[in-house]
């Protein structure tokens, strides 16, 4: 099979500042993985590399400079999961960790169960060889500030680069055909410590199941949750697959062949987040790969930083 790759790194309202960075960052983490599906590698390199690079990429809410909670603290979630076997990895509220995928993969390869959260989370990536690092080198100067600024005034999204939203994911398929996606946060600024969003649940931020597609989600992860738009996402590919038509395509010419896989692909993207919209009044975005490693996309937010991998293996990126 072809190899596929598509990442993004969050949906919300980039301002004009931060449109290259995000640009660029979305660029690198594609080259990076991009580099390994060319050789053969796997997919689960890929979407790991991919995500450690959003991760260490400061413009991006996920590892270092992560929005901080009502406690001035880093908290983080992550998960990996395998389209082949429906096993995800998955970790949340972690402190103590810069890559927070690279821990989500342990869970999924080493461990009997398949979400670790806090100190037990951390005690593993102690004995999986993971070393762990202070709290304060993931926080940016940046991100201190804007917390500082919620706390002496009311929380307000003009303090932050992205208030709500810069989670980052990945979604890779390899020669093989396997299927894995990933997802990465640092949550939202001044959240309650302890809180979880969509990221880290399995069919809320983050989904992958070989015989349709594979999805990572950004947004608003209450609404999110209450949608399970992830698995949301990959029903209406698996359903658009069986023929049926979905409501958000675009009825305005015929298409065949690759083509109308390509747009009834967009179309369950597309679709996913009009049912976030009408059922929850929230914003956020996805992206996907169907079976057939179709890459789209979909948001509702001013903007979404993504980026795929062409067929000919041209890097396409946007905001």
């Amino acid at each position: 099979m072809k190899p596929a790759l598509i990442v993004h790194g969050g949906a919300w309202d980039i301002p004009d500042g931060a449109v290259q960075a995000c640009k660029s960052g979305c660029e690198r983490a594609l080259t990076a993985g991009w580099r390994i599906l060319e050789a053969g590698g796997s997919a689960l390199d890929a979407v790991e590399v991919a995500v450690v690079i959003l991760e260490d990429d400061p413009v991006f809410d996920a590892g270092y400079g992560s929005h901080l909670n009502l406690d001035g603290r880093v908290e983080c979630d992550a998960i990996v999961m395998d389209g082949s076997t429906l096993r995800a990895g998955a970790v949340a509220t972690l402190q103590h960790v810069r890559n927070p995928v690279r821990l989500a993969r342990k869970v999924l390869e080493n461990c009997p169960h398949m979400m670790l959260v806090a100190e037990g989370a951390e005690r593993f990536a102690h004995e999986q060889g993971i070393k762990l690092c202070a709290n304060e080198e993931l926080v940016t100067d940046a991100e201190r500030e804007a917390w500082s600024k919620c706390k002496q005034d009311k929380h307000a999204s003009v303090f932050h680069r992205g208030h709500e939203q810069g989670t980052v994911g990945a979604v890779a398929m390899d020669r093989n055909g396997q299927l894995f996606a990933a997802t990465s946060t640092g949550g939202t600024c001044c959240k309650l410590p302890g809180r979880v969003g969509d990221s880290p649940l399995i069919g809320c931020g983050c989904y992958a199941d070989y015989e349709a597609g594979g999805v990572s989600c950004t947004g608003y992860g209450e609404a999110i949750m209450k949608i399970v738009m992830a698995k949301t996402g990959v029903d209406l590919l698996r359903l658009s697959r069986d023929g049926n038509k979905i409501v958000a395509v675009s009825s305005a010419h015929p298409t065949a062949g690759s083509e109308a896989k390509t747009e009834s692909a967009m179309a369950a993207a597309r679709a996913s987040v009009t049912i976030l919209a009408s059922r929850t009044r929230a914003t956020g975005g996805l992206i996907l790969l169907d079976r057939d490693g179709n890459p789209s996309w979909a948001f509702n937010t001013p903007r979404m930083s993504y980026g795929y991998v062409q067929r000919d293996g041209t890097i396409v990126t946007a905001v």
